[in-house]
């Protein structure tokens, strides 16, 4: 089993799915809340739908010449290992495993249970409290039924991964094509409905506004745009990847902008700033507005389908990072090994799905996309970055697409990421000092494991 290669079965409808049914999950339907509220105006928060779309593109832009010239599993793994050297490589592993990939699995599937409660209000109902300072916000760890039923989601979508990328990439393209349809009537329902005016577009409500709420909201779209560089983990299993991966990321980030910024046109036609601020589910109080609660459990449902497509395309790509490190021998071996039936990275599959059933039961649903942001973005500044140093030390290296706008667009891309590095920081120390100490906890890790490998 050790010595399979992954196979090469996603198609370019397959790859652009990974990009659009990863990125569009759940942020649509809850971060407009926090945006609004950071920034004060529905002006502000279309600047920085906008701003962050155009953020997303340029990584886009710079990660496709990446993605083509290294068309290897494990995306940034291998860009961060071969700019900068092994190291760096496993520190992104590591973290994308225990936080980011991870991380973003749980707060998608906490999103999951938030919706299903619409249909079953037991789930939120306490099963047990663990008397101990580990949950959000240092409190009391409280688990709910809910939680169980997004460690199972997890589960089932981990194991439907297990049979192959033709099985997973089949799933992700059917419930893609079906998520974004479902979005898009929502958009036109919300467009057309006679309760909506453009008088709403000017309306405010108190809010830090600023330097500091304008990153506070950016951090929140970007959680929203995260996923973008998933289908570069999956490099290795895609066809022709020197053509497909480009077109996939760019196609990708480009339908995402567009549909984001339809679907916050229809919330603020319908709903003025105020009801945005207090609803944390946008969408349902839309459709409620318009529909009664007939159009509120309709949205529920598509809410739940988008997560559950974001969800495999995490599952599927993220499990791919694992695997690569330990096929350096850079983490457990027995990650390495490929089915040999189903050609998939099984073991990996397995400690991903089960690592982020745990971090379910961890935190609520800003805590949990803030720790994932602020390590994220770290990586991806430097691996955005690495196309620039790649320039200059291998100047040999085969690249079938090169970036637009270089280097001015990676250049771009990194400064505003630590911009936003450092103003996560200031404003969320707890959950970006425990991202930090689980990647400062990989360093011994990874002296073992390089020792091992040299021996």
């Amino acid at each position: 089993m050790i010595n399979q290669e992954l196979r090469r079965e996603l198609g370019l409808w397959g790859a652009v799915a990974v990009v659009v049914g990863t990125v569009i999950g759940s942020g649509i339907f809850a971060v407009p809340k926090a945006m609004v509220l950071h920034t004060g105006s529905p002006g502000w928060v279309f600047f920085v739908w906008v701003f962050g779309g155009a953020l997303s593109l340029f990584g886009a832009l710079t990660y496709a010449e990446l993605a083509a010239a290294m068309p290897e599993a494990g995306g940034e793994y291998a860009y961060l290992r071969t700019a900068y050297g092994p190291f760096f490589g496993f520190m992104y592993g590591w973290t994308q495993t225990w936080v980011a990939k991870s991380g973003s699995i749980a707060t998608l599937a906490t999103l999951f249970f938030y919706y299903l409660a619409t249909f079953a209000p037991s789930l939120e109902e306490l099963l047990f409290t663990i008397p101990l300072p580990i949950g959000p916000g240092g409190g009391p760890l409280e688990v709910r039924w809910g939680q169980l039923a997004s460690m199972a989601v997890i589960l089932l979508l981990g194991f439907i991964n297990h049979f192959g990328i033709r099985v997973g990439g089949g799933v992700q393209i059917a419930v893609t094509v079906l998520k974004v349809v479902l979005i898009l009537g929502i958009v036109v329902i919300g467009l057309t409905a006679s309760v909506g005016t453009v008088a709403n577009y000017s309306t405010s409500v108190p809010s830090a506004g600023g330097i500091t709420g304008f990153f506070a909201a950016l951090v929140a779209a970007l959680w929203a745009y995260d996923g973008w560089n998933n289908v570069n983990m999956v490099a290795s299993e895609v066809k022709n990847p020197s053509r497909n991966l480009p077109l996939a990321l760019i196609w990708g980030v480009l339908a995402v902008i567009t549909i984001y910024l339809l679907t916050n046109l229809a919330y603020f036609f319908v709903l003025p700033a105020n009801e945005i601020a207090t609803s944390d589910r946008v969408a349902a109080t839309m459709m409620r507005k318009i529909l009664g609660q007939p159009g509120a459990a309709a949205v529920s449902v598509a809410a739940m389908i988008s997560i559950f497509a974001a969800l495999n395309g995490s599952i599927l790509s993220g499990s791919r990072v694992p695997y690569a490190l330990a096929k350096d021998g850079l983490f457990f071996r027995a990650c390495a090994a490929v089915h040999p039936s189903f050609g998939t990275p099984s073991n990996s599959i397995l400690l991903l799905s089960v690592w982020s059933s745990v971090l379910v039961l961890t935190g609520r649903y800003e805590q949990l996309y803030t720790m994932v942001i602020f390590p994220s973005w770290i990586l991806y500044a430097m691996a955005t970055a690495s196309v620039i140093v790649l320039r200059r030390t291998r100047p040999d290296m085969q690249r079938p697409y090169k970036t637009i706008g270089y280097p001015v667009v990676p250049v771009l891309f990194v400064l505003v990421a630590l911009a936003l590095i450092i103003s996560t920081l200031f404003n969320s120390p707890r959950e970006s000092v425990l991202g930090l100490g689980i990647i400062a906890a990989g360093v011994p890790f990874y002296r073992r494991w390089r020792h091992n490998t040299a021996s």
